[in-house]
């Protein structure tokens, strides 16, 4: 998750950026809908968090350990309320990744965290491939959902929502998870 210093900044700036939207849309959310992007926007700065440079900051290993107990948290209470949602689930997926990539950095010997170079091994390959499979194939999916699709005229005359609030565009909450999926992919290609 420590790769080169400017990649880590971005990527702790992806996903900052996409933790901050899901609270701007947390504001608008009711019901079940709440505890889902909520879940996002602890995703979003958790993700951020364990992206930070090890040249700037390398956390001990209770801070992984409190990572892990977190996100473990995070995908019980997922599970409970999952109740087979596809979206739900792939919550829940993200949160065990979560949970899996905090373990692999606590569990790594004590250089690795500063060291932390793609390839280091911290984690179990296989459990890394199915997760790197899974979400390049996300990845994917989440962006031929952005494709543009020819406009047909509505009952406003072909405007659309144009002022909907920040919370109601559908297109930016696919962009705020597709970018989540993608900084999923650069930690776990480093773990």
């Amino acid at each position: 998750m420590h790769g080169p210093a400017m990649s880590g900044w971005l990527l702790v700036a992806l996903c900052a950026a996409a933790g901050s939207y899901c609270l701007l849309r947390l504001r608008d959310s009711v019901g079940a809908q709440r505890g889902s992007v909520g879940g996002e926007a602890l995703m979003g700065f958790g993700m951020a968090a364990m992206a930070v440079p090890a040249a700037v900051l390398t956390p001990p290993r209770w801070v992984w350990v409190g990572y892990v107990v977190v996100f473990a948290g995070a995908a019980l209470h997922t599970l409970l309320r999952a109740g087979g949602s596809g979206h739900r689930l792939h919550h829940l997926l993200g949160m065990l990744a979560m949970v899996y990539m905090a373990g692999a950095m606590a569990l790594a010997p004590a250089g690795a965290h500063s060291a932390h170079t793609a390839g280091s091994g911290s984690g179990a390959p296989l459990i890394t491939g199915v997760l790197l499979v899974y979400y390049a194939g996300y990845v994917l999916w989440a962006g031929a959902r952005l494709l543009p699709v020819p406009a047909t005229a509505g009952p406003e005359g072909g405007r659309g929502t144009a002022l909907a609030g920040w919370g109601e565009r559908p297109e930016l909450a696919l962009v705020c998870r597709l970018s989540m999926g993608i900084a999923m992919l650069a930690m776990l290609l480093t773990l």
